[in-house]
């Protein structure tokens, strides 16, 4: 069993910058592949970012490329979501999530964090 906690989501003014954090219980996180999703309002779920058990292998969604970073410290047991250059269609609640493979979707997660609110204003 593994538990997801999301923070750092707050109200950033358009090309601001935020750092979101996901700690996880349990001793087996370094076996899961870490990743981001996210919702707006009247919209589905999409994947944001994924990062491998290791570290070394990273995946990330057109909208996001060059502008998000996703990294894990393991022996923190934490993921992260650095986020630059936000933009109006960045505002969303955003999900940490654990699945056994770094190319993620949204029916293949085992484990969903509750979300952290992120507003970008214009």
């Amino acid at each position: 069993q593994v538990q997801l906690v999301e923070s750092g989501g707050g109200l950033v003014q358009v090309g601001g910058s935020l750092r979101l954090s996901c700690a996880a219980s349990g001793r087996a996180f370094s076996t899961y592949a870490m990743g981001w999703f996210r919702q707006a309002p009247g919209k589905e779920r999409e994947f944001v970012a994924a990062v491998s058990q290791s570290g070394i292998r990273t995946h990330y969604a057109d909208s996001v490329k060059g502008r998000f970073t996703v990294s894990r410290d393991n022996a923190r047991s934490t993921v992260y979501l650095q986020m630059n250059s936000l933009k109006p269609e960045d505002t969303a609640l955003y999900y940490c999530a654990a699945d056994r493979v770094v190319v993620m979707s949204t029916t293949g997660v085992d484990y969903w964090g509750q979300g952290t609110q992120v507003t970008v204003s214009s």
